[in-house]
């Protein structure tokens, strides 16, 4: 008999190490039935996420080591640990690690699900699809990324 339950130890789960982020997948599309993902950020000091919206999906973050500057819907603000954000469907965001906060880390919450299989696919790529523009543009809009812009200015 199967388990019915899954259980990870810290730094668990399927991760994927880019130039500015190291990502553990813990609870997946699988897991939840297609509800939701739920990932451990760990964000470098370089991280910087552009400007981009979901159509169909929201998500929620919930910081729990540093800082990060979203921006959302037009509005800036600084989320420090202990802070959640969550956006609806269809809201414009980015993000970066604030600059004085060095490295943070977060969860996140994709709801429904499809990140983690997201970056699977990423996962799978050579380093020439991943500096591809095009190549880039058409995973991300299977996974319902619509890239709109870099970070606006503060």
């Amino acid at each position: 008999m199967s388990k019915r339950y899954s259980f990870l130890p810290p730094k668990g789960g399927t991760n994927y190490e880019w130039s500015a982020d190291h990502t553990f997948v813990k609870v997946t599309a699988a897991d939840t039935d297609g509800h939701y993902t739920l990932m451990e950020d760990n964000l470098k000091p370089a991280f910087a996420l552009g400007l981009h919206r979901h159509d169909k999906h929201a998500e929620t973050f919930y910081i729990l080591e540093g800082s990060l500057d979203f921006y959302v819907d037009g509005d800036w603000m600084t989320a420090e640990a202990g802070s959640c954000l969550h956006v609806p469907p269809g809201v414009p965001h980015a993000c970066t690690v604030t600059e004085a906060s060095g490295p943070a880390r977060m969860l996140m919450i994709f709801q429904p699900a499809g990140f983690d299989l997201f970056l699977a696919e990423l996962g799978e790529m050579s380093e020439a699809e991943l500096n591809d523009p095009a190549k880039m543009e058409a995973v991300s809009r299977k996974y319902d990324i619509i890239t709109m812009g870099g970070v606006p200015e503060r």
